[in-house]
C-alpha cells in the first residue's frame, strides 16, 4: 500500500471512458486533486460529467490543454491513449511522469494478484481462473481490460484474497513498478501493429508483465508459441508452462485426451478433454493455462473440474445466438485480430457465410486464406478494412461489400442455407463503426433478432 504517492498530489487523469473514471474517483477517493481530460466532448459523456461533478473534480472536454500539465505530480494515461500525443510529449519534457491506470491502482493492492496478457484468450482465461476460483470459495475479483477497471475493485479484496486481471500491451507500457504474484503470456502474435511499431515493440509490452517478478512469483507461458516460450529466461520469477504437444516438466499438457497437471514432481489428471464446456481448440489452450495458474495457487481439482466443466464461455467469443430457418447465427465480435479469425474459423462447423471486417489493425489476412477457401462459403466485407480483406481473400469466394451490420447480417440470412453458419468475427477493431467490441457484438444480436422475430425464430439470449 502506497497511500503517500497519492495523498495530498495533484493528478491528471487523460480519458473519460471506464478506467479514467474509475481512476478518478479512486485518487480523490485517496486523498488526491484530481483533475480529468477528455479529447472528446457533447451529450454521450454527460453521465461521466455527471459522476465528476458530483464528486467535486475538476475537468475538461474536447481537447488536452496545458491544464493537464501544470501543477501536476503525475499524469495517469487510459489505455486507448496513444503515447505520442502532443500533451504527453509536453509533460515528458517537463519531467512529469506519466503513468497507467493499473500501476496506479497496484499502489492501492492488498491482494495477491493473477495477470493474463497475450494475443489472445486473455478475456477467457481470465474469465475461467475467476470462475475456478469462486468454485474453490477463494476470496477473488475479476477485472482489468475485461472492462472492469482494476481501479474499480482494487480495494475490494483483502489480503487473503486474489484479484485476476486481463491486461492488455496499453496497460502495460507505462507501468513502473505493478508486479503479478503469477504473470501468464498466453501467446503473442502480430496485434496492434496500427499503435505499436513492430512486433518486436508489441513483445516488449508484453514482456513487461514479467519484469518486476521476484523469485517467489512465478510465471505461466505457451511451451507451444514461439513468441511466448522466448520469455522462459526473462525475469526471475519460477516458470511454468502449458501445451498441447508435449509433456512439461512445470506445469499442464494433454496425454491421452486428459489435461495434466505437474508441480513440484507430483502428476495428477484435471480432466478429460471431451468434458471442457468451451470448445475448440484455442480453448484448450485457455483451460490448460487456467490449470497451470490454478495448481500454483493451491486449488483443488474438484474445483478445477467442475468449473471447467460448467464454463462456456464469454459473451461475444464464439456465442451462440439463433437458429433461424435451419441458419446458426454466431457472434465472434471479440475476434479483433487475424488470429482470432483463424481459431473461430476452425471451431465453427462448415459452410460458413463470414462477416469480416472494421478498423484495421495491420493485421496479415492472407493467413486466413486456406481457411476460408475449405470452410467459408462467402464473404460479407464491412468498415475501413475491407478493400484490405478483399485484396487478401476476395478471389477465393464471393465476396459482398455492405454499408452497415445490419445490411450484412440480412445479406448473410438471404445467402445462407440451412445448417450455413452466419458468423461475425471480424478481425479488425470496431472503432470505424461502433464504440468497442462489445457494441458491435449487441448490434449483431440485436440484427438477428428482428430476423428472429419475423420467422417466428427463438434467440439464445
Amino acid at each position: 500500500m502506497r497511500k503517500d504517492r497519492i495523498i495530498g498530489k495533484r493528478i491528471s487523469v487523460l480519458g473519460m471512458a471506464r478506467s479514467g473514471i474509475s481512476c478518478a474517483k479512486l485518487l480523490k477517493k485517496t486523498g488526491a486533486e484530481v483533475f480529468a481530460s477528455e479529447i472528446k466532448s457533447g451529450e454521450p459523456l454527460t453521465p461521466q460529467i455527471n459522476q465528476l461533478k458530483a464528486l467535486g473534480i475538476d475537468f475538461e472536454t474536447g481537447g488536452h490543454t496545458l491544464k493537464v500539465i501544470w501543477d501536476k505530480d503525475f499524469i495517469v494515461v487510459s489505455p486507448g491513449i496513444p503515447l505520442d500525443i502532443p500533451i504527453l510529449r509536453q509533460a515528458e519534457n517537463s519531467g512529469i511522469p506519466v503513468f497507467s491506470e493499473i500501476e496506479v491502482a497496484f499502489w492501492l493492492a492488498d491482494a495477491k494478484i493473477v495477470g493474463i496478457t497475450g494475443s489472445n484468450g486473455k478475456t477467457t482465461t481470465t474469465t475461467l481462473v475467476g470462475e475456478i476460483l469462486k468454485e474453490d470459495q477463494r476470496e477473488c475479483r475479476v477485472g482489468g481490460n475485461i472492462g472492469i477497471p482494476f481501479s474499480s475493485i482494487v480495494e475490494e479484496v483483502s489480503s487473503n484474497g486474489i484479484l485476476v486481471l486481463e491486461l492488455s500491451s496499453f496497460q502495460l507500457e507505462r507501468i513502473e513498478e505493478f508486479k503479478p504474484h503469477i504473470a501468464s503470456v498466453l501467446n503473442i502474435t502480430p496485434d496492434h501493429l496500427d499503435r505499436h511499431p513492430n512486433l518486436k515493440s508489441y513483445m516488449e509490452a508484453k514482456l513487461r508483465i514479467l519484469e518486476n517478478q521476484a523469485e517467489d512469483d512465478f510465471a505461466v507461458l505457451n511451451a507451444d508459441d514461439e513468441n511466448s516460450q522466448k520469455l522462459a529466461s526473462c525475469g526471475k520469477s519460477r516458470k511454468a508452462f502449458f501445451s498441447l504437444k508435449k509433456e512439461v516438466e512445470q506445469g499442464t499438457f494433454i496425454r491421452k485426451g486428459k489435461i495434466v497437471s505437474r508441480w513440484d514432481g507430483k502428476e495428477k489428471e484435471i480432466i478429460e478433454t471431451s468434458q471442457i464446456g468451451i470448445k475448440g481448440p484455442h480453448n484448450l489452450y485457455n483451460a490448460c493455462a487456467a490449470g497451470a495458474i490454478c495448481a500454483i495457487l493451491g486449488i483443488t481439482f474438484k474445483s478445477m473440474q467442475k468449473a471447467l466443466r460448467t464454463f462456456k464461455g464469454v459473451e461475444h467469443r464464439l456465442e451462440q445466438v439463433a437458429v433461424i430457418s435451419g441458419v446458426n447465427f454466431v457472434n465472434d465480435s471479440k475476434a479483433t485480430n487475424v488470429e482470432s479469425v483463424w481459431y473461430a474459423l476452425q471451431s465453427v462447423s462448415p459452410p460458413i457465410i463470414l462477416i469480416a471486417g472494421g478498423k484495421d489493425k495491420g493485421g496479415n489476412f492472407s493467413k486466413l486464406r486456406e481457411l476460408v477457401q475449405k470452410n467459408v462459403k462467402a464473404l460479407i466485407l464491412i468498415g475501413e478494412a475491407k478493400e484490405k480483406l478483399k485484396d487478401a481473400l476476395g478471389d477465393l469466394v464471393p465476396t459482398f461489400y455492405s454499408d452497415s451490420l445490419k445490411e450484412a447480417v440480412g445479406l448473410g440470412f438471404k445467402k445462407a442455407s440451412p445448417k450455413d453458419v452466419v458468423l461475425l468475427s471480424p478481425g479488425c477493431a470496431s472503432f470505424d463503426m461502433f464504440k468497442d467490441y462489445q457494441h458491435r457484438g449487441d448490434m449483431f444480436k440485436f440484427c438477428v433478432k428482428e430476423i428472429a422475430q419475423k420467422h417466428g425464430a427463438a434467440i439464445n439470449l
